[in-house]
């Protein structure tokens, strides 16, 4: 287990809308990251957290901020992963990423067409800006808690290969993997 303070761990929330961001409704998809986090970690964290529009050079800044100056070693982003023209956000995490982590988008949208046989229209993605790992979810807060519920055990051991902070989880909600030494 790696040598790091638990308030080290600094995990990026980015809500990608156009109308959360210009105020005409609350944010409830950020705040459903949040509050799944919570419900997942024991280890104290922060959220660094932004709304911002479907701009694909916004959030592409946003996601090297949050990387790159914010040491986050995790970022969760919500919306613009759809087929609408203005949805971009996939586009701007490949354009910010070293390596893609493709599982990530096959597991959400297989788990999501449990649930609506649109999840097919999903283009949610995962991947690697130097020692952070970028995660793009559906906007609505279902789907957010469902796709999160698929993916989430395998983020601390990723986390854990990338050298970052250790994130401890209560186990009661959610089971991290991690190989037995």
């Amino acid at each position: 287990m790696p040598q790091v303070s638990e308030a080290d761990i600094k995990i990026g929330i980015v809500t990608v809308s156009d109308r959360a961001s210009a105020g005409v409704y609350e944010d409830i998809s950020g705040q459903a990251i949040i509050d799944t986090m919570n419900d997942y970690l024991t280890s104290d964290w922060q959220a660094v957290y932004q709304v911002i529009p479907d701009e694909q050079d916004e959030i592409e800044q946003m996601l090297i901020s949050m990387a790159d100056d914010q040491n986050c070693c995790l970022i969760v982003t919500t919306g613009g992963t759809g087929p609408a023209k203005r949805d971009v956000t996939p586009e701007a995490t490949e354009a910010v990423c070293d390596r893609m982590m493709p599982g990530f988008g096959e597991l959400m949208r297989a788990e999501s067409l449990k649930f609506v046989p649109t999840a097919i229209l999903s283009r949610q993605t995962a991947g690697l800006r130097k020692d952070t790992l970028i995660v793009n979810l559906p906007g609505k807060p279902k789907s957010i808690r469902e796709c999160l519920d698929a993916v989430f055990p395998a983020i601390p051991y990723c986390i854990d290969l990338m050298e970052g902070p250790y994130m401890e989880c209560d186990e009661a909600v959610i089971k991290p993997f991690r190989p037995k030494k």
